[in-house]
């Protein structure tokens, strides 16, 4: 039987207190529905169903194509919000899974074991659950010697079973057609007067049927519903993402203190120093040395690159580049093989070539710069006229001297100088010299004149 998965994303998420819907928050940089979208893919499921709801099309904007979304309104309890999820699907004689969208610790080796574990039992439902040392605020798995007979919820619960430590996790696999005959049966006379999905065991049990359960790491219980869970499932990610690179060959001193997101790719013998983030689609080649205090967002980092103190955003690092300290690489920045973007430097949608170098403290904007060139301290590529953006081009083992100002658009051919202090406002030719300075003077006594100056207008 095939199977098919029904996510549970409608909830308003009150206790996160932002205003928005609970599945669009962020943990190590995907969405708690796109975690939940990621689990699913475990069990290479024919169909999808995305129950929505507050901000609804926000939601329904992280689901690729092929999914299914169903908007739940009102919303009234995880057994609508299962039926309305199942009206989203082509077929119910499959088998179902049902997926909380704001639980981003489940694995895909456990949702695996629990489609697994129920198509070996042919059991109507199974269970995923976690045993914990303090079950408050969880349903509790009720059973009668080794069957389970249903599931109590805690504000429902007596206190015989409130000291059960079995508790629900709200991920379940149902058989397709007995789950959409039971569903039509519960109620909602609970305080709550919601319809709880929970309350479909204890119909199927009633029934005759069977229904069985696998227990997974506690830490796979953990939901979402307020910023400190938020950090608390975010900080397990972390490690596990960073336990699997450290296994893989990836050094850390300090991986307590390297925050990398779930879409980053680092290569083997890549080293990742502290307090680096490595966020969105960032890859790291082998051999690179990343951090300390290295921010990259979207960005790629080459072989035997060096990143260190500096900020990266969409940007790309060639082999054997250095960069920092304190560099910024904005947007359409690309790095050739063997360059330096040194301390106190900006770049910006521009192409620095081969074996070229911007040593420090200088702004590199809309340029192009060729290969084996040195561009000075305190050079400016001048590119915003205050209406357009303007083209820098420099050319093949140029020498831009320190502070230049390079009024775009203007070129520096191959070979070709500037003075250092100049303004360069027209194309210099191939080997030539472009300077523009006025010449020095020498104003004696000044000092003396400036002092009786300032002694007469205090009096």
């Amino acid at each position: 039987m095939s199977n098919s998965v029904v996510i549970l994303a409608a909830g308003k998420g009150t206790r996160m207190r932002t205003g928005h819907a609970k599945s669009l928050h962020v943990a190590v940089g995907r969405s708690l529905l796109e975690w939940a979208l990621h689990t699913a893919e475990a069990i290479d499921p024919g169909e999808i169903s995305v129950v929505v709801g507050h901000e609804a099309d926000q939601v329904a904007a992280l689901c690729p194509s092929g999914v299914a979304v169903v908007t739940q309104e009102p919303q009234l309890g995880t057994g609508h919000a299962t039926s309305v999820g199942l009206s989203g699907l082509a077929s119910l004689d499959a088998t179902i899974v049902v997926l909380p969208g704001d639980m981003p610790l489940v694995t895909q080796e456990s949702l695996r074991l629990l489609v697994a574990t129920h198509a070996a039992r042919d059991d109507a439902a199974t269970i995923m659950t976690v045993d914990v040392s303090d079950p408050a605020g969880y349903g509790r798995i009720v059973r009668s010697g080794n069957s389970i007979v249903g599931i109590v919820e805690d504000r429902d619960a007596t206190a015989q079973q409130r000291a059960i430590s079995e508790v629900n996790t709200s991920v379940y696999v149902f058989d397709g057609p007995l789950l959409a005959d039971a569903i039509d049966k519960i109620k909602n006379d609970n305080d709550q007067s919601e319809f709880y999905l929970t309350d479909v065991i204890g119909i199927l049990t009633a029934e005759g049927h069977s229904v069985g359960a696998v227990t997974v790491p506690q830490d796979e219980g953990m939901g979402v519903n307020t910023q400190g869970q938020l950090a608390e499932v975010s900080a397990v990610l972390r490690g596990r993402i960073n336990a699997e690179l450290l296994e893989a060959g990836v050094a850390m001193p300090d991986p307590s203190r390297v925050y990398i997101d779930a879409g980053v790719s680092v290569a083997p013998g890549a080293t990742i120093l502290p307090d680096t983030y490595l966020l969105g689609s960032t890859t790291v080649g082998e051999g690179a040395v990343v951090g300390p205090d290295v921010e990259a967002r979207d960005s790629s980092i080459a072989a035997n690159a060096r990143v260190r103190y500096s900020v990266l955003d969409t940007a790309v690092v060639g082999e054997r580049a250095i960069v920092g300290p304190y560099t910024h690489l904005r947007p359409g920045t690309v790095l050739k093989e063997g360059t330096k973007a040194g301390a106190y430097v900006e770049i910006k949608a521009s192409v620095v070539g081969k074996n070229s170098k911007v040593p420090h403290l200088s702004y590199i904007g809309d340029a192009e710069i060729g290969e084996d060139s040195n561009v000075g301290a305190a050079t400016v590529t001048v590119n915003y006229d205050g209406f357009n953006k303007h083209k820098t081009k420099i050319g093949d083992r140029v020498r831009i001297g320190s502070d230049t100002m390079l009024v775009a658009p203007v070129t520096i051919g191959d070979d070709a100088y500037t003075g250092a202090g100049s303004v360069i406002t027209h194309d210099v030719p191939a080997g030539a010299l472009g300077v523009e300075r006025s010449d020095q003077r020498i104003i004696e006594g000044y000092a003396d004149k400036h002092r009786k100056r300032a002694e007469k207008e205090a009096e």
